[in-house]
């Protein structure tokens, strides 16, 4: 009986810590999604000025959740953890070969195989198809972030 108490109080606790990542994650994209509009600005870091992308992924994680994440794009894609793109849930990170190099763009998965980031100058703050062929030939990688991802 205390086993399963004990079972019990630990499921309970690891349920909790479940949800509390979960609301997190979904705190982040809709963030995210309030700043839709917003225009793309090279080296960009907040809503006033504009946004590049790694700027744009940096300053929601660190408005949401609290977390610093590296200023730029292959920087954020090598302080996290790689996953495959099946295992995508709302709030991980999508990278994408779009200047001849890998890791040089970053959005942020919002589900149902689209993301939302900061593109390109003269452009804004979108969410995209992932499944578009532009995307999907240059699809990098998936990261998720964890706590300890978190740096300078």
């Amino acid at each position: 009986m205390d086993k399963l108490l004990a079972d019990k109080g630990l499921l309970g606790r690891v349920e909790h810590a479940r949800q509390a990542v979960a609301d997190k994650t979904s705190d982040l994209v809709v963030s995210a999604m309030s700043f839709l509009g917003v225009p793309y600005r090279r080296g960009g870091n907040n809503a006033e000025t504009g946004f590049d992308c790694s700027g744009f992924v940096r300053a929601m994680y660190n408005q949401t959740i609290g977390m610093v994440l590296p200023r730029r794009a292959e920087e954020q894609a090598a302080a996290t953890e790689k996953i495959d793109r099946s295992e995508l849930k709302p709030g991980d990170l999508v990278f994408f070969n779009t200047m001849r190099r890998a890791f040089s763009h970053v959005g942020i998965y919002v589900g149902d195989g689209k993301f939302i980031h900061s593109p390109r100058s003269g452009s804004e703050v979108r969410v995209e198809d992932m499944n578009q062929s532009y995307w999907t030939s240059r699809f990098n990688g998936a990261r998720r972030v964890l706590s300890e991802s978190a740096g300078e």
